[in-house]
């Protein structure tokens, strides 16, 4: 067991013929229990300290733990979060290719169709053309039929004819 400044003030030498100065003795026990007193005391604090220090580690190492662990779960929530970023992106990427495709389509029938329709039209206005071209080759024969010189003659003969008429009653 260790010795403790009460026991080295409590002890008692016993005397002897010739023995120690007992006031040095005193003095020199009084010094050794102080400095006692001393290192045990900064022994106590040093202990104390060490504790806190012991403390403080071990709350920075939860620390450590914590900031480890969120370190951790921040990277698995940031790769997950790329993860679904990818998927979507290519879902996006196949709709936009899928609403392509299905313009090209919608355009290509659409442009058949047209060219369809236009031939349609070329055909109608040479069928269109052809008839009006024979209306106007039937209307210019009828023009230059002789019917036209005939009918002209009448009505000058028919006016030449009043007019004897209408003469001759006069």
């Amino acid at each position: 067991m260790p010795l403790t400044p009460l026991d080295i003030h409590n002890k008692e030498f016993n005397k002897g013929f010739r023995g120690y100065d007992e006031d040095e003795v005193n003095e020199f026990l009084d010094q050794v229990i102080k400095d006692y007193e001393l290192a045990i005391r900064e022994k106590k604090e040093l202990e104390n300290k060490v504790t806190e220090l012991n403390e403080r580690i071990g709350h920075f190492s939860n620390i450590e733990e914590t900031l480890n662990k969120s370190i951790l779960v921040a990277q698995e929530a940031a790769e997950e979060v790329r993860r679904h970023a990818q998927k979507e992106a290519k879902l996006i990427v196949k709709e936009a290719e899928k609403n392509a495709d299905r313009i090209i389509n919608e355009s290509l029938s659409k442009s058949r169709k047209i060219a369809v329709e236009i031939e349609e039209l070329k055909k109608q206005s040479k069928v269109f053309r052809t008839r009006f071209q024979m209306l106007i080759e039937a209307q210019l024969d009828l023009l230059k039929n002789d019917d036209w010189d005939h009918l002209l003659e009448y009505e000058l003969e028919s006016l030449y004819e009043e007019r004897e008429e209408s003469k001759v009653q006069s």
